[in-house]
C-alpha cells in the first residue's frame, strides 16, 4: 500500500499537525458552489435525482441486462424532465444549452453508460435533427426523439472512417423521378459502426452520406433514415450486428449498421446547410464546401463540451474515494508504534495532490466552455468567430480532460491497493467506462491537431498586410528571443537574482506571475519554431509539403497541449481571483500554484534546453511542489469533499466511513490488549524486561 522507504519524519508529522492549527479554513459550501459553476442549481437538481438508485449501475449484470437496464433508465430521465431543456419551449424544452449539458454531465455519477446512451438519444441522434434539420423536421419528429417514442442511433462513424468524417463511404444520391435518395453503403468499409442504439433499441438513424445528385458529389451530409419497425425487425435493404462485449459501457447497445438501396422521401435530408429541389438541384447557403462541412459539424459540438465536463466528474468522483481512503488507512508503524495513515506519507500526497489541482483547474476551465456553448447555441453570441472558437476551445478541453480521467482513475486505484481492484470500490468499472472517452467524438491527437492548425492560422494572421520590411524585423526579432533565452544570457541572469538560495529562487521565480510567463512563453515560441520550419511549404510540391508538415506533426500537437494547459491554468487563477474569503483564497491559491509549477515540471526538460529557467530554480521547484503537497495535505480532504457528493453518488464501501471504523477497531483492541497485561512480548525486547512465564 505505501513504500517504507517514503515514511513520513516525525518532524513532518509534527510540521503538519501545528499546520492544522495555523493553516486558512476551506470554505466548502462556497467552493462547491464555485466548482459546480454557472448552472450550480441544475447540477444539484441532478445529482438529487440520481440518488435513486434505479439509477444506479449494478455490477454483474450481463451485457444484455446491463443495456435493457440503461434503456428503462433514459424513460425515467423524460419522466423527470431531464433531458429537454435544451430544446425550444414549442417543444417542451426550456432554451437551456449550458444547464441541459451540466445536468447530463452529472450522469457519469450514477452510471457512465447512462451518461453515454443519454448522449447518443439526445445528444446526438435528436440534435442532429434539430441542429441540421428545419422547422418541417422539428415538427415530424423531434417531439419523438424527445420523448423516446422514436429512440434513435447516430451513424456517422464507419468500420474504415472515425475521425475522418469526410471520407466516408456511405452513399445518398438523388433519384429525381421518384424523389427519392437512396442511401447505400458499396462495401464493407462504409459500414456505419459503434453506434449506440444501434444494436436493439434503435428505431431510426440520422445517417451521415455523401450526397449525390445530377453526378456530382456534394459532401456529406446527413438524412433521416428509419431502421426498424414497430417490431424491432430491421426493414428493407437495411440490416446490422451487434458490437457485443466491450472493454465498458457495455450498458449501451453498440452495433453496426448497412444499408442496400434503401429509399428515403427527399425531404428526409436535414436541409438546414445544403438542400436539393424536386428536380435535383442543389443550393447552400454557405457556397465554401470546405466551410459547410465543417460548419455542420461544428453544430454537433456539444458532445465533446459534455465529455470534458462529464470526465472532469469522474475524476473527481476517483479522488473523492482515493483521498477519503488514504484520510483513514492506516499502514506501517512508526518510531511511536502507530501506524501512520496514507496521506501522510510524501509520495502519497505527491500522487493524489497534483491530480487533484488539475481537476480543479479543468473544472473551472470547463464552466467557461460551457458558457461560450450556451452562448452560441442560445444566439447571445453566435457568430463564425464564436462558434471556431468554441469547436477549438472544445476540442483542447476534451483531449486534456479525457486522457486526465484515465490517468488518475488509475492512480487513484493503485493507490487504493488491493481495495481499489474491488468492483464494490467503483474505481475498475470506471477506469473501463472512461476509456473510450478518448476517442470518443473524435480521437484526442486528431483533436489536438486542429487545435495546433488553428494556432498555426492566428500565428500568421501576424504577417497578413505587413510589408516585407516588417515581416523581417518580426523575424530577426524571433531570432533575436532564441538566441537571448538559448545562449545562456537568461540563465545568468536568474543565477545572479537568486543569489544561489532555493528560498529566494521560488520568492523570485515560481509565483503566478512567473508561472502565467513560463507557461505563455512555451506555447508561444513552440507555435513560432513550429511555424518558421513549415514557412518554406508553400513553396514546395504537395507531396513535399505533407512530408515536412508529419515530421512536425508531433512538435504541433505538444504546442496545442501546451495550449489547452495554459486556458485551464488561466480559468484556474480566475476562479481564485473571484474568492473573496481570505482562506479559501489562501488554499486555492496554493492547489493553483501546485498545478501550474506541476505543468512546469512536466515540461522541465524543454524549460532548461531553452533557457527559460536556471538550474538553480528547477531545483527550486521541485523541493517547493514538495512542499506545497505537505502544505495543502491538511486540507485534502476538505478539497475533495468540495466536489459535493453525496454518500448516493459515490457508493464506494472504502469511502463510506467503514475503513475508519476498522481503524478504530484495531487501535481499541490492542489498547485493552496492553491495558490487561496479556500483550505478547516482542521477540526482540530485552529478556529481563519480559514478565515471569513470558517465552
Amino acid at each position: 500500500m505505501a513504500d517504507t522507504a517514503v515514511r513520513p519524519k516525525a518532524t513532518d508529522a509534527a510540521r503538519a499537525h501545528q499546520a492544522v492549527a495555523d493553516a486558512p479554513k476551506l470554505d466548502i459550501p462556497l467552493v462547491t458552489d464555485r466548482l459546480l459553476g454557472t448552472w450550480a442549481d441544475i447540477r444539484r437538481t441532478a445529482r438529487e435525482m440520481i440518488k435513486d438508485s434505479a439509477f444506479w449501475r449494478i455490477d454483474g449484470q450481463t451485457h444484455h441486462e446491463h443495456r435493457e437496464r440503461v434503456f428503462s433508465q433514459l424513460g425515467l430521465l423524460v419522466q423527470h424532465g431531464a433531458i429537454s431543456r435544451a430544446f425550444p419551449t414549442e417543444y417542451g424544452g426550456q432554451n437551456n444549452n449550458g444547464g441541459n449539458l451540466a445536468s447530463f454531465e452529472e450522469l457519469v455519477l450514477a452510471d457512465p453508460s447512462l451518461q453515454i446512451k443519454a448522449g447518443v438519444q439526445w445528444g446526438l441522434f435528436t440534435s442532429a435533427i434539430y441542429q441540421l434539420g428545419t422547422k418541417k423536421h422539428w415538427d415530424k419528429w423531434l417531439r419523438g426523439a424527445i420523448s423516446l417514442e422514436i429512440p434513435g442511433a447516430f451513424a456517422m462513424t464507419e468500420t474504415g472512417h472515425g475521425s475522418d468524417v469526410a471520407a466516408i463511404g456511405t452513399t445518398a444520391t438523388y433519384d429525381a423521378e421518384t424523389e427519392e435518395f437512396v442511401i447505400h453503403t458499396p462495401f464493407r468499409g462504409a459500414w456505419k459502426d459503434y453506434l449506440g442504439n444501434a444494436a436493439v433499441h434503435g428505431k431510426a438513424a440520422t445517417v451521415f452520406a455523401q450526397l449525390i445528385t445530377g453526378g456530382v458529389n456534394y459532401g456529406v451530409h446527413c438524412f433521416f433514415v428509419p431502421i426498424r419497425d414497430e417490431n424491432g425487425e430491421f426493414l428493407p435493404g437495411v440490416g446490422g450486428e451487434d458490437d457485443g462485449v466491450k472493454g465498458g459501457l457495455n450498458g449501451i447497445d453498440n452495433g453496426r449498421l448497412h444499408f442496400t438501396q434503401v429509399r428515403v422521401p427527399r425531404e428526409n435530408l436535414l436541409n438546414r446547410y445544403g438542400d436539393v429541389a424536386a428536380d435535383g438541384s442543389y443550393s447552400s447557403p454557405i457556397a465554401s464546401p470546405g466551410r459547410r462541412f465543417f460548419t455542420m459539424l461544428g453544430a454537433l459540438v456539444q458532445g465533446r463540451v459534455s465529455l470534458d465536463g462529464a470526465a472532469t466528474n469522474a475524476s473527481a468522483l476517483a479522488l473523492n474515494i482515493a483521498v477519503t481512503y488514504g484520510n483513514q488507512r492506516r499502514q506501517f508503524a512508526g518510531a511511536s508504534g502507530a501506524e501512520s495513515v496514507l496521506l501522510d506519507y510524501g509520495k502519497h500526497q505527491r500522487r493524489l495532490l497534483p491530480r487533484l489541482a488539475t481537476t480543479y483547474a479543468q473544472a473551472f476551465a470547463h464552466d467557461e466552455l460551457l458558457q461560450k456553448f450556451d452562448a452560441v447555441f442560445g444566439g447571445t453570441n453566435d457568430t463564425e468567430e464564436s462558434r471556431e472558437d468554441l469547436e477549438t476551445l472544445a476540442a483542447a478541453l476534451k483531449s486534456l480532460s479525457t486522457w486526465h480521467a484515465l490517468d488518475t482513475i488509475q492512480e487513484a486505484r493503485e493507490a487504493c491497493g488491493g481495495a481499489g481492484f474491488l468492483a464494490e470500490n467503483r474505481l475498475v468499472s470506471l477506469r473501463a467506462d472512461l476509456d473510450v472517452y478518448v476517442t470518443f467524438e473524435g480521437d484526442n491527437n486528431v483533436l489536438l491537431q486542429l487545435v495546433g492548425k488553428r494556432l498555426l492560422g492566428d500565428y500568421a494572421k501576424q504577417f497578413k498586410g505587413k510589408d516585407s520590411k516588417e515581416i523581417a524585423a518580426f523575424v530577426v526579432g524571433q531570432t533575436a528571443g532564441k538566441v537571448f533565452h538559448g545562449a545562456g544570457l537568461r540563465q545568468f541572469g536568474q543565477a545572479v537574482a537568486d543569489l544561489g538560495q532555493v528560498a529566494r529562487s521560488v520568492e523570485l521565480g515560481l509565483r503566478a506571475k512567473d508561472q502565467h510567463e513560463l507557461l505563455t512563453a512555451r506555447v508561444q515560441r513552440m507555435v513560432a519554431d513550429v511555424a518558421g520550419r513549415l514557412r518554406a511549404a508553400s513553396k514546395l510540391g504537395p507531396e513535399a509539403a505533407e512530408a515536412l508538415f508529419n515530421e512536425n506533426q508531433s512538435e504541433l500537437l505538444e504546442a496545442a497541449r501546451a495550449h489547452a494547459e495554459l486556458l485551464q491554468w488561466e480559468a484556474f487563477t480566475d476562479a481564485v481571483a473571484a474568492i473573496d474569503d481570505p482562506g479559501t483564497k489562501q488554499i486555492l491559491g496554493w492547489l493553483r500554484d501546485l498545478f501550474g509549477l506541476g505543468l512546469i515540471e512536466k515540461h522541465l526538460s524543454w524549460h532548461l534546453m531553452h533557457g527559460r529557467l536556471s538550474n538553480q530554480r528547477a531545483i527550486a521547484l521541485t523541493r517547493y511542489i514538495d512542499r506545497l503537497c505537505l502544505r495543502l495535505r491538511p486540507h485534502a480532504q476538505d478539497l475533495v469533499d468540495a466536489f459535493g457528493f453525496a454518500p448516493e453518488h459515490v457508493r464506494a464501501p472504502i469511502a463510506s466511513g467503514a475503513e475508519q471504523q476498522r481503524q478504530q477497531e484495531a487501535a481499541a483492541h490492542y489498547a485493552e490488549l496492553a491495558a490487561s497485561g496479556e500483550a505478547p512480548i516482542k521477540e526482540k525486547k530485552p529478556a529481563k524486561e519480559r514478565k515471569p512465564g513470558k517465552r
